[in-house]
């Protein structure tokens, strides 16, 4: 079982379906980062669940109910009287998605050092990522739960740098280089790497995160596929183009979902298992979870695949 860690909350898309400028509508999906992984991992068939903030209120309990017909351990589910976060959703005309939060004093930001759970053997893996890497009480927590376990089992880190619930590029760049000191795997965005180290090669910051502790860093690059760096080299992998782009919505959180699950399947969901993983089974994890992605793009919104989808990809 992997835990993942971090917000829960709603995706809100406008709708231009009104011959009035002075009304909006809106469609609200259940999502945030984490979120997304937590579900993406049981949809691909591996134990998954989610350490975060949910609030009392109904659209927490919709949050909470997702989780649990989606199969998502809910039992270090955090809960509180604060209100859940709103993520105010833009597509531009390639589909790709553009972010501002409704956050401040909500739910998934109250997970505090006192709620750090005890965790059993079941629990292999830990991923943690997006803006609760850098916002408070809830980033303090998360790090003081990657520094307990970090020798314990598998850490996996992706930035997914959201600038809305946290403006200074110098906080996140501290908190990413201090969360990349725990990790095993480190998934990233070229746009993340851009906004953190600008005018630095993508391949240079990702090898640079390579250490005896971090064994993997895989890089999504949009429309051009992904990459990997690791003991064996650095090399790309191409776009899967079979399928049509709708939005991008969630990509880069199935394509995360994929990778972890890949891993458990292998038995390398943990720091030795890791170090042993072939040139070969790397490649095929890249190769998978670019699959994966595609299937999250060709349909509206984080709408993450099941295993079956993926086998019926040519």
């Amino acid at each position: 079982m992997y835990l993942v860690c971090g917000e829960a909350l709603f995706d809100v898309f406008s709708l231009e379906n009104s011959n009035r400028s002075s009304e909006l509508g809106f469609t609200a999906i259940a999502g945030g980062s984490p979120f997304n992984v937590a579900v993406g991992l049981r949809r691909l068939g591996v134990e998954s669940a989610l350490f975060g903030g949910l609030s009392s209120d109904y659209l927490g309990a919709r949050l909470r109910r997702v989780l649990e017909e989606e199969r998502v351990d809910c039992r270090y589910v955090v809960t509180s009287a604060a209100p859940t976060t709103l993520a105010m959703v833009g597509l531009d005309a390639n589909g790709s998605a553009q972010y501002q939060f409704r956050g401040e004093g909500c739910a998934d930001r109250q997970v505090m050092l006192e709620h750090l759970p005890v965790l059993d053997e079941r629990v292999r893996g830990l991923h943690v990522g997006s803006y609760t890497l850098v916002v408070q009480p809830v980033a303090d927590t998360l790090m003081a739960l990657v520094e307990r376990e970090r020798d314990r089992r598998l850490i996996s880190l992706d930035p997914n740098v959201r600038l809305n619930p946290q403006p200074d590029v110098a906080v996140w760049r501290r908190q990413v280089e201090a969360f990349a000191g725990h990790a095993h795997v480190i998934k990233a965005s070229e746009e993340d790497i851009g906004t953190l180290y600008p005018g630095r090669e993508a391949r240079d910051v990702a090898r640079g995160w390579l250490n005896e502790r971090c064994r993997l860093v895989f890089i999504t690059h949009g429309a051009h596929g992904a990459s990997v760096h690791c003991a064996h080299g650095s090399w790309q992998r191409p776009a899967h183009i079979a399928l049509p782009v709708l939005d991008t919505v969630g990509a880069g959180d199935t394509f995360q979902a994929a990778l972890l699950a890949c891993l458990a399947k292998l038995g390398a969901d943990n720091p030795s298992g890791l170090a042993g993983l072939s040139r070969e089974h790397i490649d095929a994890m890249l190769e998978y979870s670019i699959r994966a992605a595609a299937v999250t793009c060709s349909r509206a919104g984080p709408d993450l695949p099941f295993h079956h989808e993926l086998q019926a990809i040519p």
